[in-house]
């Protein structure tokens, strides 16, 4: 049966919770959501599904403790240290979406060797949200159209749709048509607000370090039996527009 998800989008939550259950520190349930990660990377191609974003690090997230925060950065960097040249040999594209004006400059090197070694892949687009909240692309979005001499605004035009997602962090991929959460929270943290418009949304109940391809399944299996009218009348069952 061909999969009609062509963009996936995922919310990789219940770490923390994860870890509590088994009474182990927090870090604990990220290392484990490393290798969840790893294994929805290796799974989504099956699927027929050509991007992926997952949401990483929010730009809230620098409020938890310090402690968190550095392991979560040193995962980060670990995770494309020790994966970047099988994703690149996979065909997989990395990008980075989210602000980078103040990052370290040891993470915005990564970042930046990730996105170009693996420049010219194109079986999988992998957009990994770091330092990202939705409102803020919206508003850095807004000010690049703001502060184009040859835009819309300097030159006396109306703003379009089609304007404003030019300029978004994810101008390389379309819009989602499934954003997937996990752990039973039903939310969207700031995540792809602009994107989202017409997506199909899936809750699952398993925290995400216990993610794996049968989670995956069942929420792409959800995604089929909707039906997705784009606010017209007659249903577009698992369309890709």
């Amino acid at each position: 049966m061909t999969q009609p998800v062509n963009h996936l989008a995922i919310i990789m939550d219940g770490n923390g919770r994860w870890a509590a259950a088994r009474g182990m520190p927090r870090t604990f349930g990220h290392k484990a959501g490393v290798e969840a990660l790893r294994r929805t990377v290796k799974s989504v191609p099956k699927f027929g599904i050509k991007h992926l974003t997952l949401y990483a690090f929010s730009s809230e997230n620098w409020s938890r403790p310090a402690d968190e925060v550095k392991d979560l950065l040193g995962l980060l960097k670990l995770y494309i240290r020790r994966d970047l040249a099988e994703l690149a040999s996979n065909g997989v594209r990395v990008r980075i979406i989210g602000r980078r004006e103040g990052l370290r400059p040891d993470i915005l090197a990564l970042i930046e060797s990730a996105e170009e070694k693996t420049a010219h892949n194109t079986e999988l687009n992998l957009n990994i949200a770091f330092n990202y909240g939705g409102r803020d692309e919206i508003v850095r979005a807004m000010q690049t159209i703001i502060d184009d001499p040859s835009g819309p605004v300097a030159n006396g035009k109306p703003v379009t749709e089609q304007h404003i997602s030019a300029v978004m962090d994810t101008v390389a991929s379309p819009d989602p048509d499934l954003i997937l959460r996990t752990s039973g929270e039903m939310r969207l943290s700031n995540f792809l607000l602009w994107q989202v418009a017409y997506a199909e949304m899936v809750f699952l109940d398993c925290m995400w370090p216990d993610f794996d391809e049968s989670h995956l399944e069942e929420a792409i299996q959800e995604f089929t039996r909707r039906e997705r009218r784009y606010g017209g009348v007659e249903a577009v069952k698992g369309a890709i527009l």
